[in-house]
């Protein structure tokens, strides 16, 4: 018994051993893995399901800075894109390049004369022979500048277009008197300062009416809109003068006496009120004399003489901004006169907006990462716009101290002169990249892709914005909102829109060439939208392989490139409607369609006031 128990205990040790053994060899195995294989796995699973959205490119070299772009344009075309953006882009970016190479290397221009205003006539007439609807205004407008249109209605016209008819048998009478802008970039519609529309005939109303308005970076504002009668005295004038004078209309007996009151004060022996009754200005098939003023306050319109209807400026205008006078629709126009014109021109006047001090200068890029870039898009000639963004929101400590860094990004203008004031005024300030090709509506899409190089290839970001030169930045907001969204996924941050359908017609027409679908996907307006860097870095990788669909409307076209990005990292899509793009409210993010005066009220507010509140000028 006693020499079973000792074999018995031997195997049972022999075992013993072999299962430390065993587990020794486990905990060897483990300690391997943990110190050696796991982070190297945690860290691959990591990666591929949920991307940190900033990471430190430890290979990243900033490149020399200068106030040329990187980006290269070759107008590769993809078998699946329509080739016209592409064409017309190779074509508007060879004119550019041969444009900043004639102004890299001047010729002969170092003993010319500096380049001084053109002079303009006080006073221009066209008579009927001579007027083809439109007539220049060399030098815009003055306080004081006066436009007479003699003129003669025609007779009303059945009317055919469903948006004017209603679908119903009309008849319709009308013109147009409008003071526009130059077209500051290829294809953008002629800015409107003055829209005055009478309508003989009447429109939905059913009565004569007189309609204006004006029409800001394709935006329309606020009609006014005189129906016969006179503005309450409670209402704003215009130098004195109220909006709306009255006339006669077939309803007038409303406003009249009634029959008990005028035996009343007959009885009473009280005087009757004599009121002039004047009919409406304008009357088929006859003769007016049509009188505008540029005042102080607005424009005031007479007819005949007599003052009629008043309309007070709107935000984003100069009077000197008014360069053409166009009159068109159901008129024959006789003669134009317009005299108290300005006489110099200050069309190409930076001088005027720009104040050259080093405290306005862009401070270097930084050589730490920053939380984030913000690319503004410009026109050549918004000399007073990019100044009111210097000294507005981008005096902002986070831009002050290179947390937040910010640039303009503008492309060539075709006229030579305004070219050579934005080198200076990039030389100078040290925070415009000018894209090299010939500004074209169409093609803004480039700055975008411009803004993405930027913000990949000569700083590292967390986040990357894009805004346009009249739009007013809360810095702080912004980057709060893109902070606070708690997540590893990468971000597309605005306002946005989802089962938008494109435009067939109007200024926003897209052909099926162009969009052969039915809807866009989700994208943000373009005034103000954030994406986190790796979709900046996404979009130029795309680009440079030749596999990025451009479209002529760049929000859509960040859309496409967003989505297609989040087929291979998921991205967190944040609506957020203080991304404002038509106009400003209280509290906003970002404020859209803003003055030079606006912006740099409403940093003045914010500063005074601490509040985002709006500056209705």
């Amino acid at each position: 018994m006693k020499k079973g128990s000792n074999k018995f205990d031997s195997v049972y040790i022999v075992s013993r051993l072999r299962s430390l053994h065993l587990l020794m060899g486990l905990v060897f195995v483990y300690c391997f893995l943990m110190t050696t294989q796991f982070p190297a796995l945690l860290r691959f699973l990591e990666n591929t399901e949920t991307p940190p959205r900033f990471t430190i490119q430890t290979s990243w070299q900033k490149k020399p800075p200068g106030i040329i772009s990187n980006l290269v344009f070759t107008g590769r075309i993809r078998n699946d894109d329509n080739s016209s953006i592409y064409k017309s882009g190779m074509q508007a970016w060879l004119l550019g390049s041969e444009l900043w190479r004639q102004l890299k290397n001047p010729k002969g221009d170092e003993g010319a004369a500096p380049e001084t205003a053109t002079r303009c006539p006080e006073k221009v007439s066209e008579t009927e022979t001579e007027f083809n609807g439109m007539v220049k205004l060399p030098c815009g407008l003055t306080v004081g500048s006066h436009i007479t249109v003699v003129g003669q209605v025609k007779k009303g016209h059945e009317e055919k277009e469903p948006s004017i008819s209603l679908g119903k048998d009309v008849m319709v009478s009308q013109f147009m008197v409008e003071l526009r802008r130059e077209k500051v970039v290829r294809g953008e519609g002629a800015a409107r300062l003055l829209h005055f529309n009478p309508r003989i005939k009447g429109d939905w109303s059913e009565k004569p009416v007189i309609e204006m308005n004006d029409c800001y970076r394709g935006q329309w504002g606020t009609a006014v809109r005189c129906e016969g009668w006179r503005s309450p005295s409670t209402h704003e004038t215009v130098d004195g003068q109220v909006k709306c004078e009255k006339w006669i209309r077939d309803d007038a007996n409303h406003f009249g006496q009634s029959k008990a009151s005028l035996w009343s004060d007959r009885l009473m022996g009280r005087r009757k009120q004599v009121e002039l009754g004047w009919p409406f200005p304008f009357l088929e098939d006859s003769f007016f004399v049509f009188t505008t003023v540029a005042g102080l306050e607005g424009y005031y319109v007479s007819v005949n003489g007599r003052h009629i209807t008043s309309f007070a400026y709107r935000n984003g205008f100069d009077l000197e901004d008014g360069m053409t006078l166009h009159v068109y629709g159901d008129v024959s126009v006789h003669y134009v006169f317009a005299a108290s014109l300005p006489t110099s021109n200050p069309s190409v006047a930076p001088e005027r907006h720009l104040e050259m001090l080093p405290k306005w200068k862009a401070r270097p890029l930084p050589e730490v990462p920053v939380d984030l870039f913000i690319g503004t898009i410009s026109a050549g000639d918004h000399f007073a716009e990019r100044m009111a963004v210097r000294k507005s929101w981008m005096q902002h400590p986070l831009v002050k101290s290179s947390i937040v860094v910010g640039r303009f990004f503008v492309a060539l203008h075709d006229r030579e002169a305004i070219n050579k004031e934005l080198k200076k005024e990039a030389d100078f300030f040290g925070d415009i990249v000018i894209v090299p090709y010939l500004d074209n509506y169409d093609l803004v899409v480039l700055k975008t892709l411009a803004i993405c190089e930027y913000a990949v290839n000569m700083l590292l970001t967390k986040y990357v914005m894009k805004c346009d030169d009249d739009t007013f930045v809360r810095v702080d907001a912004v980057l709060e909102e893109a902070e606070r969204i708690n997540s590893k996924k990468s971000i597309y941050v605005g306002k946005l829109n989802y089962n938008h359908q494109p435009l067939r017609s109007g200024k926003w027409a897209v052909t099926y060439e162009e969009w052969p679908g039915e809807i866009y996907p989700p994208y943000a307006d373009g005034p103000g939208y954030i994406v986190s860097s790796d979709i900046a870095q996404f979009i130029v990788t795309e680009f440079e392989k030749n596999r990025l669909r451009l479209f002529k409307m760049e929000d859509v076209s960040m859309g496409v490139w967003v989505e297609q990005f989040n087929k291979s990292r998921p991205v967190e899509y944040v609506h957020n409607s203080h991304f404002h793009q038509s106009g400003c409210i209280d509290d906003y993010y970002t404020a859209h369609y803003q003055s030079p005066k606006q912006l740099i009220c409403l940093w003045e507010r914010l500063q005074t006031e601490g509040q985002a509140i709006c500056c209705n000028l």
